[in-house]
C-alpha cells in the first residue's frame, strides 16, 4: 500500500532561527515527503504544494496551468482580473500583447550596454559609503540605491522622484503594513505613474515608457506595465544585492574564494540566485484536470509553487543546503520557467555581477557589525524575501 499523501497545513511565516537562507522548515519537510503536498488554502479551497523542482518547472511551462488573477481559487470571494498591463498575472494572448514590446529592450546585449552607467552609480554609492565610514546599512547605502536608480532611469522616472517612489514601493511589497497602508501606497504608486505616463506622451525622453507611447498601447495599459517594471526592477535586486552579501559574510570560505577568484563572479552570482531564492512562491491555476507527479489537479484548483524549496532539491542540486560558488549543477528556478520567464534577469545579473565585486573590492574587510542573528529579516508574508538592514563594518 503506497504512503498517504503529505499535507501542508499552514504556509510558513517565518524561518528556522539561524537558518535565514534555507526554505521554511516546513517546506523542507513536505519536500522530504514527496514533490508534491496536499493543502488547503486560508479561504478552505483545497489545494497543492508543490516542492520539487521537476514538477514545479513542469506546471510553469504547461499552458494548462494559468497565471490569471481573477482564477486563484484561493479565498472565498471572487477576485477581480489583473489591471491593464500588469502582465504577471495574466495568460495569452493578453500576456504577450504587454511582454513582447519589452523584450527587446531588455536583451543581454542592450543590458551589457549599460554595464558603465551601472559601474559609476556603485562607484558613487561605495564613495558615499567610504566617505561616511563605518558602520553603515548596507540595504540603504547600497543595495536600494543601485537598482532603484537604474529601473528608474530605464523607464525615465525623474531624478528628484526617486526616493518617494522607492519608498511607495518598498512600503506595498514589505509585507510589514496593514492592508490600508499597502491600499494607499498602491494607489499613490498608480496615480504617480499616471502622471507620468501622461507627460512621456506630451514630452518623450530617451527611456523605455517614452518609447512604449509610440504603440497602441494605452496610458491605462502603460500605467501597469510601468508598475511592473518599476517594482521588479528595484525589490528584487536590492534584495539580492542585501540578502546576498549577508549570505557570503556567513560563508567567509566562499567570500574568500571569491575575493581570490574574480573569474568565479558570473557562477557566484548564479549560485547566490539559486541558494536565496528571493522570489519564494507563485501560483498557477488548473484550467482542466491535469495529472502531476501521479495526482490529478482538478480544474479549477490553485497550486502553490515553491521556487526556494524547489532550487533546494536534494534530486537536482548536490548538498543544495551549502553555498557553493563553484556549483556545476545550474539550471535553477530564481527567475522562473516558461513564458513567465522573469524578463529582466539579464539585467539583475549585470547589476549583481558589477555590485558585488565593486563592494568586495573596495571594502576587503567587509563584516557585520552585529550579530548575525539580530540581522533584521523580512517576513515570509512579503512579496520578496531579503534582510530590512545589513549593519556592517570595514577597517578605515
Amino acid at each position: 500500500m503506497s504512503e498517504p499523501l503529505h499535507t501542508v497545513t499552514t504556509l510558513p511565516t517565518e524561518r528556522r532561527p539561524g537558518c535565514p537562507f534555507d526554505p521554511p522548515s516546513e517546506l523542507t519537510d513536505a519536500r522530504r515527503h514527496g514533490p508534491l503536498s496536499r493543502y488547503t488554502h486560508p479561504g478552505g479551497m483545497p489545494g497543492w504544494v508543490i516542492t520539487g523542482y521537476d514538477l514545479v518547472r513542469q506546471v510553469l511551462a504547461d499552458p494548462r496551468f494559468s497565471s490569471r488573477k481573477d482564477l486563484l481559487n484561493v479565498v472565498d470571494f471572487e477576485l477581480p482580473p489583473a489591471p491593464p498591463g500588469e502582465f504577471l498575472l495574466m495568460d495569452e494572448p493578453q500576456h504577450s500583447r504587454y511582454r513582447k514590446p519589452l523584450v527587446g529592450k531588455f536583451t543581454a546585449r542592450r543590458m551589457r550596454l549599460l554595464t558603465e552607467r551601472i559601474e559609476q552609480i556603485t562607484t558613487e554609492c561605495l564613495d558615499v559609503m567610504e566617505e561616511a565610514g563605518p558602520p553603515t546599512d548596507l540595504v540603504t547605502a547600497f543595495a536600494k540605491p543601485i537598482p532603484t536608480i537604474i529601473i528608474c532611469e530605464l523607464l525615465g522616472v525623474p531624478y528628484e522622484d526617486r526616493n518617494s517612489f522607492q519608498e511607495q514601493i518598498d512600503t506595498f511589497m514589505n509585507g510589514e503594513v496593514s492592508d490600508e497602508e499597502l491600499i494607499a501606497a498602491y494607489g499613490a504608486t498608480q496615480e504617480y505613474l499616471a502622471q507620468l505616463v501622461a507627460s512621456k506622451r506630451a514630452n518623450p525622453t530617451d527611456d523605455v515608457l517614452s518609447e512604449l507611447t509610440d504603440s497602441d498601447l494605452t496610458d491605462e495599459e502603460l500605467r501597469g506595465i510601468g508598475l511592473i517594471l518599476l517594482a521588479a526592477g528595484f525589490d528584487t535586486t536590492a534584495n539580492m544585492l542585501s540578502l546576498g552579501t549577508f549570505a557570503l559574510l556567513r560563508n567567509p570560505a566562499q567570500l574568500d574564494a571569491l575575493r581570490a577568484d574574480p573569474a568565479l563572479t558570473d557562477q557566484a552570482v548564479e549560485e547566490l540566485l539559486r541558494y536565496l531564492s528571493v522570489a519564494k512562491t507563485f501560483m498557477r491555476t488548473a484550467l482542466e484536470d491535469v495529472e502531476v507527479g501521479g495526482q490529478t489537479i482538478k480544474a479549477g484548483t490553485t497550486v502553490v509553487l515553491s521556487y526556494h524549496t524547489a532550487n533546494h532539491d536534494p534530486e537536482r542540486f548536490t548538498d543544495p543546503h551549502l553555498l557553493d560558488l563553484r556549483r556545476q549543477d545550474g539550471g535553477h528556478l530564481a527567475f522562473g520557467h516558461g513564458i513567465h520567464l522573469c524578463l529582466g534577469q539579464q539585467l539583475a545579473r549585470v547589476e549583481m555581477r558589477i555590485a558585488f565585486s565593486a563592494l568586495l573590492n573596495r571594502f576587503p574587510t567587509l563584516r557585520l557589525a552585529v550579530p548575525a542573528e539580530e540581522v533584521g529579516l523580512r517576513p515570509e508574508t512579503a512579496d520578496i524575501y531579503g534582510v530590512k538592514s545589513l549593519p556592517v563594518t570595514w577597517d578605515r
